[in-house]
């Protein structure tokens, strides 16, 4: 079988990668070309994304992957985390740095625009999590406070159409990035117009909608000259991170649940359709585009950015290794300190272990004292919820979870999926951790017509990495501290 090479551009909230793929006799192998840091940017109060700098990076890795490793990609495709988006002129340029999800200009967003539209109509024109910084909220704040930026907008592109846009010079939104924006009706890739009237956004944002696996277009003879390349095809992979990475969730078969955890933890289950309901409104849960017509219904936790700030708030101290952490926690007392990982004051608290802190403090509990108290205090209280979410679909679904897998960089963390497959009694198969870049890769090979379907792609995952399976464990007393658990987060 001919060797096929593909390149995907994985973008994270705090870091970027290149990965090379190369696909043989039914095997993918993956290469990392080119790593490098993202960071909110903090300008007069407000916060970025330098996505010029973004850019540098990914034709560098282009350029690396050419004349580092001497291969030619057929093409390359893009995911990033959801949300976010760039303003483009009528010129065809930016409009400014695009802001970033965390800044906190929306942070009365959504109560300010349930005075327009209800909650319960905003869910079910939308069927979409509430989350203050969703896109919907964020345009809604800058209409209020009349950003000028909106006055001369032509098109609204999500972060990874902004990255293609720059490769090609072609607008188009991808389906599964464009869902996470609580502006498209559920389960279709069409602008749910209602939405764009209540919060006053200019009609002519809503730009042309493409399914993932759509081939957009080849690179500018600019990109060419900068990074050596020939004719390489942009794809429009599953350009959301979790929708790429649930594209390589190696299931078979059975009731089963995922967990993509990295910065959030998005936990839920591939759905045929959207589930939009009053019972799904009150546990506030999300129907975001996948593959293939499928709903990935799901919450979004917030996950990893809990110990990820702590750990940069220690390492101004000493550096850590993630090994020292959660070392430092297995020695830790389990459950004498809980929290609820998704109170809004752990957005972007500034300061992560103060945080924490202080809302121990605040619900009547013991406060950790040191880095282990800490993060047992963050892994206890990540697999509680997750146990919490678990339940939830259960209930709406009617239908028991047999199983739960773990992709993405969480996975590597092996007490932190014993203690879930402990809480959850059902076993937790765990990998792989390059679960996004996988995603976008099988999407570029689906689009180039080298793969034909989702389950051809699972398939290809299970022969082509390796996972590692976390059996239940007899030991602590989950229910017990469950119950604790439920009464916190009921109160909070």
């Amino acid at each position: 079988m001919k060797k096929n090479n593909f390149l995907a551009f994985d973008l994270g909230a705090s870091s970027g990668r290149a990965i090379l793929g190369i696909f043989e006799n039914g095997k993918l192998e993956l290469k990392e070309v080119h790593r490098f840091k993202n960071e909110m940017t903090l300008i007069h109060g407000s916060f970025y994304w330098n996505i010029f700098s973004l850019f540098d990076e990914l034709k560098e890795a282009l350029r690396k992957c050419i004349s580092d490793y001497y291969t030619q990609p057929q093409s390359f495709g893009v995911d990033t985390w959801g949300v976010d988006y760039s303003l483009i002129n009528k010129q065809g340029q930016l409009v400014g740095l695009p802001f970033a999800y965390r800044d906190h200009r929306t942070d009365n967003a959504m109560n300010d625009f349930f005075r327009i539209l209800s909650r319960e109509e905003t869910y079910m024109l939308s069927g979409i999590q509430f989350l203050q910084f969703n896109t919907l909220f964020q345009l809604f704040a800058s209409v209020q406070q009349k950003y000028p930026g909106l006055e001369i907008a032509e098109k609204l592109l999500f972060t990874p159409d902004t990255i293609n846009f720059l490769f090609t010079g072609i607008t188009s939104n991808e389906y599964t990035i464009a869902s996470t924006s609580q502006l498209l009706k559920p389960g279709k890739p069409e602008w749910e117009i209602k939405l764009f009237e209540a919060a006053g956004i200019p009609d002519n944002l809503r730009g042309e909608i493409v399914q993932p696996g759509t081939i957009i277009g080849n690179v500018l003879p600019e990109i060419k000259e900068q990074t050596g390349s020939g004719d390489i095809s942009c794809v429009a992979v599953a350009s959301h991170d979790t929708a790429s990475a649930i594209v390589s969730v190696p299931a078979d078969e059975g009731n089963w649940a995922y967990i993509s955890s990295g910065t959030w933890s998005l936990l839920g289950i591939e759905s045929q359709v959207p589930l939009v309901s009053e019972k799904s409104l009150e546990m506030n849960f999300t129907n975001e585009g996948g593959v293939e017509g499928t709903t990935r219904f799901l919450k979004n936790i917030m996950g990893m950015w809990l110990i990820q700030e702590c750990k940069r708030i220690w390492d101004k101290e000493n550096e850590m290794s993630w090994q020292d952490i959660v070392d430092l926690s297995n020695n830790a007392e389990p459950f004498k300190y809980l929290i609820n990982p998704d109170d809004p004051v752990f957005l972007n608290p500034g300061n992560m272990p103060e945080a924490i802190m202080d809302y121990c403090r605040r619900t009547n509990q013991p406060v950790p004292e040191n880095k282990g108290e800490i993060a047992r205090c963050i892994y206890d209280s990540l697999v509680l919820k997750y146990k919490y979410t678990i339940n939830q679909v259960e209930n709406i679904t009617g239908k028991k979870i047999e199983k739960l897998h773990i992709i993405g960089g969480g996975a590597n963390n092996e007490m932190l999926n014993q203690l879930t497959a402990d809480a959850l009694r059902i076993p937790v198969i765990a990998g792989p951790t390059e679960a996004t870049a996988i995603g976008n890769i099988m999407m570029q090979a689906r689009a180039l017509g080298i793969v034909n379907s989702l389950s051809e792609i699972r398939k290809i995952v299970r022969q082509s990495f390796d996972v590692k399976k976390y059996i239940p464990a007899a030991g602590l007393d989950w229910d017990k501290v469950f119950m604790r658990f439920e009464k916190l987060i009921s109160t909070d």
